[in-house]
């Protein structure tokens, strides 16, 4: 059922892409939903308020776990996203996926099987894969 929906959005997208055709185009698109995205989630610091970040470094011991060191990593965020500030964020999101898909679509790429052999690939180095 998941590759019906990847399928289907990126087949709308093609679709619905009209002045935007050029991979240059795209890219510059993608690029900019990308900082709208980032810009959306510092609003939701510096303007709402409703999150906040309290960041510092991120202590690493040399004898925990693996398991310890994931559990031990912070997110630096505090808080919830209020309605309205999820809306947007996602709406951006949303945006941001809609010009991938047409990066993909121009490289003759199935967004589909890029997912599925990421998935395999971070599944394969476990927790090797260190992002």
């Amino acid at each position: 059922m998941n590759d019906i929906m990847v399928d289907q959005f990126q087949y709308t997208v093609a679709e619905l892409l009209v002045r935007n055709k050029s991979i240059l185009d795209q890219i510059t698109k993608f690029q900019d939903s990308n900082g709208r995205v980032n810009r959306g989630i510092v609003k939701s610091v510096t303007q709402c308020g409703c999150v906040k970040i309290n960041a510092e470094k991120q202590a690493l011991p040399l004898d925990y776990s693996f398991e310890e060191i994931q559990n031990s990593m912070k997110t630096h965020l505090e808080g919830k996203l209020c309605e309205n500030c999820r809306d947007l964020i996602e709406k951006d999101i949303g945006r941001n996926l809609f010009y991938l898909a047409s990066i993909c679509n121009t490289l003759d790429l199935n967004l589909y099987d890029i997912i599925l052999k990421e998935l395999e690939r971070i599944k394969m180095l476990g927790k090797y894969n260190l992002r």
